[in-house]
């Protein structure tokens, strides 16, 4: 058996998370305590607006402090993965799964990377570059890149998020995501979903974001990694250089996949076809859950998935394993 843990993007937040896991695990408990970022972090998690929580400078590092402290229960009661990938955000928790760095480094890393991309977004709405974005559910990769090639004469427009068969993300301004919309429907597409989200991600225009990462990660010490993850830049599993003390190469891959597009799913079939078969999501939310399933299934793998939003998720994960 192999297991991989997969870890949430931005948009599974919710308001209230982590506060059962808070009060049930004294491991997740010192985590959270222990992270001091430029807001306070247990109070926006467990008390703040969904309105609040979602602002990406906030949802951002919420997030890796959910991802960091569910991980240090899990490694507590004796589970470890084999290899580790997450989306977007997600995967910086998959890099701190595989030892890359520590919690407090993870955290206030993405907490930067939130507040890099909130300023970005903002940025592009003071030029009047007003983006959407939406996703396309019932078309092949193929056909969804297709009709945002096709519809560049009416705005820009990409695919932003290869995330499972059958569904991909697209970005770009409202007259290229409208005309793509359109397209993709005549071609098939069962669905196209507005997403709600805080700005232009993994487009061109997160250009200055990726300029102002580059320059802090050169603060930033990584170690080699200690399991395969899953690069979204790049749909690959990760292979550290040996000579490449500084992993250079690894904090290339992410000033790139802030402003391109995630293969997210390529990511997960790489772990399939290498034999992985349990997949653990640690979230909040079940939206990878979701991923893995639609994408196992398209390659005739069985395969075991979790969910671990909530305590009892946790609980039951933990007795199950022993």
């Amino acid at each position: 058996m192999k297991t991989v843990w997969m870890y949430a993007g931005q948009g599974s937040q919710r308001a209230g998370m982590g506060k059962d896991i808070y009060e049930a695990f004294p491991e997740y408990r010192q985590v959270i305590d222990s992270l001091a970022l430029s807001f306070p972090l247990k109070e926006m998690m467990h008390e703040g607006e969904l309105s609040e929580l979602s602002k990406t400078c906030y949802t951002q590092p919420c997030m890796a402090a959910f991802g960091a402290g569910v991980t240090a229960v899990l490694r507590a009661n004796g589970a470890a993965p084999d290899g580790a990938l997450g989306l977007s955000l997600g995967e910086y928790g998959a890099l701190y799964a595989a030892g890359v760095m520590d919690a407090d480094t993870y955290v206030r890393l993405v907490e930067f990377r939130g507040q890099a991309m909130e300023r970005a977004a903002l940025e592009q709405k003071r030029q009047g570059n007003l983006c959407s974005m939406s996703a396309l559910l019932g078309l092949p990769e193929e056909e969804a890149v297709a009709v945002c090639r096709e519809s560049a004469g009416a705005g820009f427009v990409v695919p932003v998020n290869f995330n499972c068969p059958g569904q991909c993300v697209i970005c770009g301004e409202e007259a290229g995501v409208l005309e793509a919309e359109g397209r993709a429907k005549a071609r098939g597409a069962k669905r196209c979903i507005r997403l709600n989200v805080g700005g232009p991600f993994h487009t061109k225009y997160m250009a200055a974001a990726g300029e102002e990462l580059a320059a802090y990660l050169e603060q930033v010490s990584f170690q080699a990694p200690k399991l395969p993850v899953a690069l979204n830049a790049t749909g690959r599993l990760y292979c550290h250089r040996e000579e490449d003390t500084g992993l250079s190469d690894l904090k290339g891959w992410l000033v790139k996949q802030i402003q391109s597009s995630v293969y997210f799913e390529q990511g997960l079939r790489c772990f399939l076809e290498q034999g992985a078969d349990t997949f653990v999501e640690i979230g909040p939310g079940n939206a990878l859950t979701g991923f893995v399933k639609k994408t196992a299934k398209a390659m005739g793998k069985p395969i075991t998935a979790v969910t671990l939003d909530r305590a009892e998720d946790i609980q039951r994960f933990l007795t199950q394993k022993g």
